[in-house]
C-alpha cells in the first residue's frame, strides 16, 4: 500500500547541483519509506530510476557509516547513525514555524481557512492553521490531535500515503463511524477511496465531517510524505473553484518555505 512500492521518484525541473548528494538523499528517503521490511537494491534502482551499480556504490558508503543496515532477504533499512536525524527533526518540528508559513500562504491566496496536518506518534495532527479572509469562512480547528481521519481530507490523504499496517493500526484506534449522511461508513468503501486518492494525489471531504463544509488536501513535500496542506470552505465554493484550489495548493506546497 505504500506509494514507494508503486510510484517512481521524479526529478524536479531544476536538476540538483550535486547529483551524488541528491541521489544519496533520495535513496535514504526511499529506505525510510520502505517500512520495517526494508527495500532491496533492485527495487531501489527501479524506484529511483538510477543504475543498480550506482545504487550498490551508494549503499556500500551508507553501510560503512551506519546510515543504513542490511536486513533480511537482501533488503536494507535505516541504521543507528540515522537516529539523530529523526530525533533532531522531531525537536525542531516543535517550533512548527516553517509549517505555519504554508498555512499562512494558502489562506492568503485562496481566502479560505488553511491547515498543515501530518503524522505524529501514529496520530493525525494539525500542526499549523490560519483562518481565511473571505466573508464566510470555516472556523479554525485547534492545533493538536484530530480523530476521524476517514472523514477528513487531511486524514484520507495521509492514510492513502501510508502502509497497510499503518492504516490498520490507525483504524483500530479510530473506528469508522458516520458523522454526516455523506461519511464513508465501511472499510471497503474507504479502501476504494484511498486507492483513488493514491492515484490522483488529492483528497476531498465532501461534507463527510460537517454538513455545509467541504475540504481538500494535497501532499506537502515529495510523495510519500508525512505532511499535507489543506483548506476548508463552504461546499458551494469548493465545488465552484475546486480545480483552481487544487492547482493553487499544489503550487504553494511545491515551494521551499523561504519562498512562501
Amino acid at each position: 500500500m505504500n506509494l514507494i512500492a508503486d510510484e517512481p521518484i521524479t526529478e524536479t525541473v531544476e536538476k540538483p547541483r550535486v547529483q551524488t548528494a541528491a541521489r544519496t538523499c533520495s535513496l535514504l528517503i526511499a529506505v525510510a519509506n520502505a517500512g520495517t521490511k526494508g527495500i532491496t537494491a533492485k527495487r531501489l534502482s527501479e524506484v529511483l530510476g538510477i543504475p543498480r551499480q550506482v545504487v550498490y556504490h551508494l549503499i556500500h558508503t551508507l553501510l560503512s557509516i551506519g546510515m543504513v543496515r542490511k536486513a533480511t532477504a537482501g533488503s536494507y533499512v535505516l541504521g543507528l547513525a540515522a537516529a539523530p536525524i529523526a530525533h533532531s527533526f522531531r525537536q525542531q518540528l516543535s517550533s512548527r514555524d516553517f509549517l505555519l508559513d504554508y498555512a499562512i500562504e494558502a489562506a492568503r491566496v485562496t481566502g479560505e481557512t488553511a491547515y498543515v496536518g501530518g503524522w505524529l506518534d501514529g496520530e493525525i495532527v494539525v500542526f499549523a492553521s490560519r483562518r481565511g479572509s473571505a466573508a464566510i469562512t470555516a472556523s479554525v480547528v485547534p492545533e493538536g490531535k484530530i480523530g476521524d481521519g476517514h472523514a477528513r481530507s487531511t486524514g484520507k490523504l495521509l492514510l492513502a500515503m501510508s502502509t497497510q499496517a499503518e492504516v490498520d493500526a490507525y483504524l483500530q484506534r479510530h473506528p469508522i463511524r458516520s458523522l454526516t449522511p455523506n461519511t464513508i461508513n465501511s472499510r471497503t468503501e474507504l479502501d476504494q477511496e484511498l486507492t483513488t486518492i493514491r492515484e490522483q494525489l488529492v483528497s476531498f471531504d465532501r461534507e463527510e465531517y460537517s454538513v455545509g463544509l467541504s475540504c481538500l488536501a494535497v501532499p506537502l513535500g515529495a510523495v510519500p510524505t508525512q505532511f499535507v496542506l489543506s483548506i476548508s470552505a463552504p461546499t458551494e465554493r469548493i465545488l465552484e473553484r475546486s480545480e483552481w484550489y487544487v492547482a493553487t495548493l499544489r503550487d504553494i506546497a511545491s515551494r521551499p518555505t523561504d519562498a512562501t
